[in-house]
């Protein structure tokens, strides 16, 4: 299994809303689960208010698939109530080590 395309996503939690978006992005694993071209998703802490998500796909297709998928949809849904809008970076992935 080989991943080229990566996203990383940022966002700052709204003031007092910290643990809420981490529930937020706990919640999140269970909406990739059945995302075939998720090979990888992690939701990830920055800083005491920087929160984001990080995933990996085989391909464009994957990563175009996700992007308009119930994370995505998730995330717009929460921006402005738990967070700030989010930085979406479309990344090429050079190098990776994935379980076998």
């Amino acid at each position: 299994m080989s991943v080229t395309k990566g996203l990383l996503v940022r966002f700052d939690a709204l003031p007092g809303q910290e643990d809420e978006v981490k529930e937020f992005l706990d919640s999140g694993r269970a909406l990739v689960e059945d995302e075939q071209a998720t090979t990888a998703w992690f939701a990830i802490r920055l800083g005491p208010t920087s929160f984001g998500i990080f995933d990996v796909f085989p391909d464009d297709a994957g990563r175009d698939a996700h992007l308009s998928g119930p994370v995505a949809v998730a995330l717009g849904e929460q921006t402005g109530t738990l967070f700030s809008e989010p930085t979406i970076e479309k990344l090429d992935v050079l190098g990776s080590k994935l379980p076998a």
